[in-house]
């Protein structure tokens, strides 16, 4: 399964033992692939940078791992702005440029906008609940 995961969700994952968390081991396993832009992993090292004193565990290890084996791809272009909150657009178009069905986030706005081009906006748990169904 084609998945973008936000930063927050990286960032959560890096740094406590969750949902978020589980939900990068699913991807170390191979059970999810995950695509990024580079705008999507400057967001991830904004974060990092700026609270990642502030998480559980380390963020570097996990956050560097995600980094070296996310699989980067050009984003597509939206046309106008889909998002109430312009930052989370770029997710949208890392889906759209990966073909990529599913994007993984907390973000409220984000999940407000339903199935935005075919794709599903999934909150961690909900991916999890997905994966642990039988085929």
């Amino acid at each position: 399964m084609k998945v973008v995961f936000d930063a927050g969700v990286v960032f959560s994952g890096a740094g406590w033992r969750g949902e978020a968390y589980r939900c990068l081991v699913a991807m170390a396993q191979r059970r999810v692939l995950a695509y990024a832009t580079e705008e999507t992993l400057e967001e991830l090292n904004h974060l990092l940078a700026e609270r990642g004193s502030r998480a559980k565990h380390s963020p570097t290890t996990i956050a560097s791992w995600y980094q070296d084996k996310v699989r980067r791809v050009e984003p597509a272009p939206l046309g106008k702005q889909r998002s109430r909150d312009v930052k989370d657009d770029p997710y949208l178009a890392c889906a759209l440029g990966a073909g990529a069905k599913v994007v993984v986030t907390r973000d409220l706005d984000l999940l407000a906008l339903g199935k935005p081009f075919g794709i599903q906006i999934l909150t961690p748990r909900e991916l999890l609940a997905r994966l642990a169904r039988p085929l």
